[in-house]
């Protein structure tokens, strides 16, 4: 699901009571189509979105740009070898409305958890217009860390292709966690 980009990170905010989240869960839900999901996510968009004390708002697949390779939903593995300098990678990302309950909190406690896999590569954060427009509202992102208030990056190939690997992990552990 691609709609806005993402360029203000927060720490994680405090939980708070949100007597309308089944009321805006049904209505987020209903708006959602399978062509708003990068294809390699969609089973575990699908299966967050059935928990009843969350529902995803965005996600992406994080996608990896350069020479030769402009198409701004590639979904292709870095090249084997080296054939660029400099790669433009646009951030793996979920985003998520929590409910307020002991389901939720404990939820939440599980996507900090998942930032352990790279603590310098994996953020949980809350931003700020998600939380304008939906409280309990949080981001895990797969992100190299001096980058996080940032939705897009250049890095250099060796980097990148950590960063791919490190993706790959953070899918394997959302999926884990369904």
């Amino acid at each position: 699901m691609k709609y806005d980009i993402m360029e203000t990170f927060a720490a994680p905010k405090k939980v708070m009571d949100s007597p309308h989240f089944p009321e805006q869960r049904k209505k987020c839900l209903s708006t959602l189509s399978d062509e708003m999901i990068d294809p390699p996510i969609l089973d575990i968009i699908h299966g967050f979105n059935q928990l009843p004390f969350c529902f995803t708002l965005q996600a992406c697949y994080g996608h990896f740009l350069y020479d030769g390779q402009r198409d701004p939903h590639n979904l292709n593995p870095l090249p084997v070898l080296k054939t660029m300098a400099r790669v433009e990678y646009r951030i793996a990302y979920i985003a998520f409305c929590i409910e307020n309950s002991v389901s939720g909190k404990s939820f939440l406690k599980r996507l900090e958890e998942i930032t352990l896999i790279d603590p310098q590569n994996i953020q949980l954060c809350s931003a700020e217009w998600f939380w304008q427009r939906q409280v309990n509202s949080y981001a895990l992102q797969v992100e190299p860390d001096r980058f996080k208030e940032k939705d897009s990056t250049l890095l250099d190939y060796q980097e990148a292709l950590a960063i791919e690997k490190i993706r790959a992990s953070f899918f394997v552990r959302l999926k884990e966690l369904l």
